[in-house]
């Protein structure tokens, strides 16, 4: 073994079968089986951490948990950091130049993945969003269930039929969830903005049109579509407006109208009479249904139909048959 392994020299450089190791003696040696135990150290650490925080925080809320976990992937991150810049700089001046060297060879090769680390920290700084958060982040709804360094997950939604053309092409017309994860650099916040919808103000404000005929009891039905937006909405209303209120104590926003209202809109066919009212970002599919099955029932016992763009053919002119011998 001490022919196969030498220190020789003043400075204990290695030397291996006779060939000597450039830049690598006792002093360095030691220094990577420190480093070695050390990363493990930290790692175990973490992830006992982890498990621990896992057990003591086992039914609380969700946002909470995750950024317990946050707290403990950054804490361990800068353990490992501090721990082996400890080790290797020890020099003020190797430590100078150590960390110049670093920072020109990341600026160079890693410039998506140092912008993307950048987006990170400007999301948490800005809270620009959070987990649990719907959002759509680089053309892609939904909401957020992960918050990475560099990557946020997010669980995908559909889309509404009146942006069923944008891209990804969806086939679930409303916004419920597809199935499909998807990852977004977080980089994409310095190239695009970012729609939240929960951040600071939990609901959306919705539409219902119905188009009825000319001759029909137009006043009736929008006291019909008052009504059911009023009973399905009514609590929804006052906590929006507390929300409102918040919003326009923190930000320049001027007051909007919380109460459901209808709007008339006239075309070459028909009386189109839009309901709009305020509902949560999460359940309007089902809401909507619930207030579609309401108005039907309703416009049915009022005897007022809905207009189409159908024919129907009340007569027909005589028809002469001549039939020769």
């Amino acid at each position: 073994m001490e022919n196969f392994i030498k220190l020789v020299g003043p400075n204990q450089a290695v030397e291996i079968l006779g060939v000597r190791l450039v830049g690598v003696n006792a002093e360095n040696g030691i220094k990577l089986l420190f480093t070695l135990a050390f990363v493990a150290l930290i790692l175990l650490l973490g992830r006992l951490a982890r498990r621990l925080a896992a057990r003591a925080l086992r039914g609380r809320d969700e946002r909470f948990v995750f950024w317990v976990r946050q707290g403990i992937a950054l804490g361990t991150g800068l353990l490992l950091i501090l721990g082996l810049v400890s080790i290797w700089f020890d020099d003020p001046v190797r430590l100078a130049t150590g960390v110049g060297l670093v920072t020109a060879g990341l600026a160079f090769a890693l410039q998506k993945a140092v912008t993307a680390i950048a987006g990170y920290f400007i999301i948490l700084q800005g809270k620009t969003f959070n987990v649990g958060d719907r959002i759509t982040m680089g053309g892609v709804r939904g909401d957020v269930i992960a918050l990475g360094f560099m990557q946020t997950t997010i669980m995908e939604m559909g889309q509404p039929p009146p942006v069923q053309h944008a891209d990804p092409a969806m086939w679930v017309q409303s916004r419920q969830y597809t199935g499909r994860v998807v990852t977004v650099s977080n980089a994409r916040i310095f190239d695009e903005p970012v729609y939240n919808y929960t951040r600071e103000f939990p609901y959306l404000w919705e539409e219902m049109s119905v188009p009825i005929k000319f001759d029909a009891d137009r006043d009736h039905a929008e006291r019909i579509l008052l009504d059911v937006a009023d009973r399905r909405t009514v609590s929804l209303s006052s906590l929006g407006q507390e929300a409102l209120q918040e919003m326009q104590r923190r930000y320049f926003m001027k007051p909007a109208d919380m109460k459901p209202k209808v709007y008339y809109r006239l075309t070459d066919n028909w009386l189109e009479l839009t309901v709009r009212f305020i509902a949560l970002d999460h359940g309007i599919r089902d809401l909507k249904d619930q207030m579609s099955r309401d108005i039907l029932k309703a416009l049915d016992e009022a005897g007022i139909g809905i207009a189409s763009a159908t024919y129907e053919i009340v007569g027909l002119p005589p028809v002469r048959v001549e039939q020769q011998a």
